[in-house]
Parts: C-alpha cells; structure tokens; sequence
C-alpha cells in the first residue's frame, strides 16, 4: 500500500492479486498469437488491478514516462472532437485503453516476476516463430503477395512483434545473469522467421536494436554485424537478397509510396496543425492530398509513425509523443548502469530503438498487438524495481 517507489504485495493467497498477475502473464503470451484472446485476459487483468486498488485503499503508481502518455491520450480525444467525422475517430481512440498496460505491469509484475515474464515472452515468440518458419517452409508463404505471419493477422505485425522480442532475447544473451541459453537458442528462429516474412521495417529495426545492445556490451563486438551480413547474403534465397537489396532502390515501387506519403502527410499537417485530419481519417481523406507520385490511390496510414501522428492529431501531440519517448530513453539509460536490472533495461532501450527504427517505414506504434508487447517490455525494468515483500 503505497505510491513510493516501493510496494508491498498482498500475501499469495489474496485472489486480486493472483488473478491479475495470471492474466498479465497471459495477455504477454497471447498478444503473439491472438489480439482477441490478449484484450480478453487485459479486460480481466484491469478488473482485478481496480479491485486491488479499491480494496487495499492504494493510490494508482506509473512511471514517470507514463504522464506524458496520459496527455498524448488526451489530445488524441481532443483531435477526435474536431474530427470531421467524430465517430469514426472514436473507434481509433479505444486503443488508448491499451496504455493501462503501464500500470498493470508497473503494479503485477514487480520484483522478480519481470524476468519470469520476460522468460514467458521469449518462450511464446518462439513457438510463434517456429509457426512462421512452418508456413514459409510447407505452406509455401514465400513471396510478396503471401508471407509468414504466424496466427496474427498481418505479417508487418507478426514481424514486428519478432522484432521485439529478438531484441529482448539477445540483450539476455549479453546482459543476463541466468537462462541465457535458451535465449541464444530461440534468436537464430527468431531471426529466420523475420527475414522470411520480407519485411524490410523489421529488417532495419532488428539491425539497429542489435547495433546498440552490442555497442552497449563492447564497441568492439559491432564487428559481428558485417559477418552477419555477409552470412545472410552468402545462405539467403535470391527473394530474400532481392528484397534486402530493394531496401536502397529509389525505383522500387514501395519506397516511391512512402517518399509520396512523406509529402502527403506534410500537406496534411500545414492544413491542419493543431489537431490534424483526426484520429483513424488519414485514409478517408487521403485521396485529397494524394501525390502526383503516389503508387496506390489510397492507404490506411502513411508508414511512419512522426508524421502519421502529426498529421492525424496535430504538432502539440507529436510533440508529447517526442517527450514520452525522450523521457523513457532517459529513465532507461540511468538504469543500463543498474547491474541487477541491466539486462531488462537494456532489453527495453533496444525495443525503443527497433521501435523508432522501423517507425520511420511503418505506423507499427499504431498496431495494437505491436503497442501491447512494447508497452510490456519497455514498463517491466522499473516494475523490476519495486519490492515484492509481503
């Protein structure tokens, strides 16, 4: 009972306590299967967070970069009143219940069940990227048109998801005290299955995060990353190199798109600077500031995360997106130096790394299952922190 920094837990057998704590522990392994079945046990683990704050008369605790999370939800309610259309907008705000996933964590998983939930999340990507591999290798999910994605519903989630939890994965092979053979063995699966679902956002993401957590380790070890290279050209199919290769093709029909949706969203924002087109109307509105170089005549968002949210909700909410991504990478890098939480904070650094990395091709801060499992990774190093004394 307590909004310190330190928390005392209900004995075991409080039944709040232990079935919010199980169903955050299922919303970490659902979410890489089945958004459904992830919302549902979320619906149960915030009934059972509001019943522990009520009975045990605790005020709600959050992290510090969770204030600026809150305001950038309020101004997405403030985009959705001056929306042209305030109804449709409504059905993109309802993801702001996702971010309570901060303060779950921050409450259920202390101490340390944020290894055991790490471990968990680990366990389930593998048996998620094993499913991708089966798909590319038996079901013929092997070109553009049909790609891996797991049981999700869209390959750029199911990889970016993988690209997340390879992340959390090699930062414990470099930074953790214990179980780090189980997480060496799942990233040559993990790494497969992102490179089969051809998704170039991954790619870059995985590349970046990979780069900082070695550089991190040892400056020296970023040597790993040409031989790496060098072995993926050398074993890779001609799809794959093809498709990396297109990575740096001006040509390449995608890159043109998303180069025309760069300028599409800048006429959006100077239309409207404040509170942008409105949250979920950049496609129905798109056909209005299309490019004259624009590939496709309509898309469901702009392939980037800065300008999407710019240019659906106004400069004043990149703006508080800007302070909540800087005020975690600060909390974070304090705590890299912390040796007993290192390896989580490390882990969580890099995803924001990937995070940012891949936003910049993809709206992946916009994609629910994608948010759910980042909110999760990047929360778990101060619930770590917390004592779990009962």
């Amino acid at each position: 009972m307590t909004n310190t920094n330190t928390l005392e837990l209900s004995a075991p057998s409080d039944p709040w306590e232990q079935m919010g704590l199980f169903a955050l522990f299922g919303v970490s392994g659902a979410v890489l299967f089945s958004i459904a079945g992830a919302q549902i046990l979320l619906a149960v683990a915030i009934a059972c967070w509001v019943a522990v704050l009520i009975t045990r008369h605790e005020q709600p605790a959050v992290p510090s970069f969770f204030w600026p999370l809150l305001l950038y939800a309020g101004w997405t309610l403030v985009s959705m009143a001056f929306s042209p259309d305030p109804r449709v907008s409504l059905t993109e705000c309802k993801q702001l219940v996702l971010l309570l996933m901060v303060p779950l964590v921050y409450r259920f998983a202390v101490g340390h069940r944020a290894m055991t939930m790490m471990t968990v999340i680990i366990s389930f990507a593998a048996a998620s990227a094993v499913v991708g591999i089966f798909q590319y290798a038996i079901l013929h999910y092997d070109n553009l048109g049909q790609r891996p994605q797991g049981m999700l519903g869209h390959y750029m989630t199911y990889s970016g998801q993988l690209m997340l939890v390879l992340t959390v994965a090699l930062a414990r092979v470099l930074f953790g005290r214990r179980e780090r053979l189980w997480a060496a063995a799942v990233i040559p699966a993990l790494a497969v299955a992102i490179a089969l679902t051809l998704t170039r956002s991954a790619w870059v993401g995985a590349c970046v995060a990979a780069a900082l957590l070695l550089s991190l380790k040892d400056f020296r070890l970023l040597a790993i990353l040409p031989i790496a290279a060098a072995i993926f050209f050398a074993v890779s199919p001609a799809t794959l190199t093809k498709r990396f290769v297109s990575i740096f093709d001006a040509t390449d029909p995608s890159n043109r798109d998303r180069l025309a949706m760069l300028r599409e969203g800048a006429q959006m924002i100077r239309a409207h600077p404040l509170v942008g087109v409105g949250p979920n109307m950049v496609q129905p509105h798109y056909e209005e500031y299309r490019d004259p170089d624009a590939v496709h005549k309509v898309n469901p968002h702009l392939h980037n995360v800065p300008v999407q949210i710019a240019a659906e909700r106004g400069l004043p909410a990149l703006a508080i997106w800007l302070w909540f991504v800087v005020a975690l990478v600060v909390s974070l890098a304090r705590r890299v130096r912390d040796g007993d939480l290192r390896f989580l904070a490390a882990s969580a650094l890099a995803a924001v790394a990937a995070m940012l990395a891949a936003g910049m091709f993809e709206h992946n801060f916009g994609d629910s299952e994608f948010l759910m499992l980042f909110l999760i990774i990047v929360t778990l190093p101060f619930a770590a922190g917390r004592s779990t004394a009962a």
